[in-house]
């Protein structure tokens, strides 16, 4: 256990970034699930919806430092390449 009060308030903001980046990942990676299941059940409304909340969800967590900007930018295209390829399969 820390002793100096710099030390103390370090691990107190670790563990809120901790916990932020936590809740963020489980949020992205339960809206990347939901897209899968659209996907899976051949709903391409529902997987498209699903696509534009999970963009607009990574690039909030780029903002603020969970994800490597182009970390969420290789998961955005990767994702819609499977979307095009299911849109592209479904006609």
């Amino acid at each position: 256990m820390a002793n100096i009060k710099s030390a103390k308030k370090r691990i107190r903001v670790t563990d809120k970034k901790t916990a932020r980046n936590k809740r963020v990942k489980n949020h992205i990676k339960a809206i990347l699930k939901s897209f899968d299941a659209a996907i899976e059940d051949n709903d391409l409304e529902a997987a498209e919806e699903q696509l534009l909340l999970a963009e607009k969800k990574l690039m909030q967590a780029v903002s603020k430092g969970t994800y490597h900007k182009k970390t969420a930018s290789r998961k955005v295209s990767r994702l819609t390449k499977r979307f095009n390829e299911a849109k592209e399969a479904s006609k």
